[in-house]
């Protein structure tokens, strides 16, 4: 089947290519992001494969439509981008990666936490710059922590077992309990509790800004903050006003809520306009890392083969396991 991906990287070609060895697709890289003004791009392709923040309005849901788009085959496991009402209207299919390494965006998660904790990233530079007093640098220790996980799924049930093993109380909240982990909460006794909170749901209406201000005056005073799911669940204002008074003793983020106009790309050598982003980066106690927890080797082998093998089910005919269905109500988490 002809498909045309969009914001594709050296890393996207040579991993769809060597998985492609199987499959037999034939497949046109563009490095453009999916959107209305590029979608024309797909002309003659049935099928067309997108990234995390490729946008597929309806604009863009449109223009491929007319030109005879059949499939919408998401790299990614989040959908947020993608207007599924229009989609559904319109006949085209969508499909997603749901899960590909739960363990390499749980593991980056970790990583988060302990180099805010143990200012990693600023004992680096000091001792590059021969300084190796301490001052500054003092963590504490995660065993006895309190560890609250909201969104328990596979990613977050992974982040869960890691962090007990640290020796830490860990607590969740999500819609519909895993059986593994035992003790959830509400959403306010998990803030009120938990000296680490990490996100690990997806992005829908009713998680949108889920870490408001409201959200925020309920925590301890210094709580650490982790977000390796999607930008918007946090109000990223509220979250820089309870930086300043204290409320949020440790920030990191793997994903923002403007990064489509930052992740996947190099500016080192522009001026950044987004005053916002510009701001965290000032703050000591922040650690942003560019939408990379997915990126181990072990996930895009899987993102890679089960995009392929889901083109290869809607190809043939099958029964598609992996496709998004549109719900006017969706279920919270």
């Amino acid at each position: 089947m002809k498909v045309a991906f969009f914001s594709t990287k050296s890393y996207d070609r040579r991993f769809f290519e060597a998985i492609n060895a199987t499959y037999q697709h034939d497949i046109t890289f563009f490095e453009v992001p999916l959107n209305a003004d590029t979608a024309m791009l797909a002309t003659g392709y049935p099928a067309v494969c997108m990234f995390v923040n490729d946008v597929a309005d309806t604009d863009t849901l449109n223009s491929l439509a007319a030109n005879e788009t059949q499939l919408l085959a998401l790299r990614s496991a989040g959908f947020n981008t993608v207007n599924l009402q229009r989609a559904a209207e319109l006949d085209i299919k969508v499909v997603r990666v749901p899960a590909y390494s739960p363990y390499a965006v749980a593991e980056h998660a970790v990583a988060l936490i302990l180099a805010l904790n143990r200012k990693i990233y600023r004992a680096y530079n000091r001792v590059r710059d021969d300084n190796f007093a301490l001052e500054g640098l003092l963590g504490f220790d995660l065993h006895g922590c309190t560890v609250g996980v909201i969104g328990t799924g596979r990613v977050g049930m992974v982040f869960a077992q890691i962090m007990q093993g640290f020796g830490c109380s860990v607590i969740g909240y999500d819609a519909y309990p895993n059986e593994q982990l035992t003790q959830y909460v509400s959403l306010p006794e998990l803030f009120e509790k938990s000296d680490i909170i990490s996100l690990h749901c997806p992005l829908l209406p009713e998680t949108y800004h889920l870490i408001d201000q409201s959200a925020i005056a309920q925590m301890k005073p210094g709580v650490m903050l982790i977000n390796t799911s999607r930008g918007a669940l946090i109000d990223t204002d509220a979250v820089i006003t309870g930086i300043k008074t204290g409320k949020i003793g440790y920030l990191g983020i793997d994903v923002y809520e403007q990064e489509e106009n930052l992740f996947f790309q190099d500016l080192s050598d522009t001026i950044i306009q987004d005053d916002t982003f510009q701001l965290l980066q000032s703050f000591l106690n922040v650690l942003i890392t560019a939408h990379q927890a997915f990126f181990t080797r072990n996930a895009l082998e899987a993102i890679a083969t089960t995009t392929l093998s889901n083109i290869s089910d809607f190809e043939q005919g099958k029964p598609l396991k992996n496709e998004v269905v549109y719900h006017p109500s969706p279920a919270l988490l």
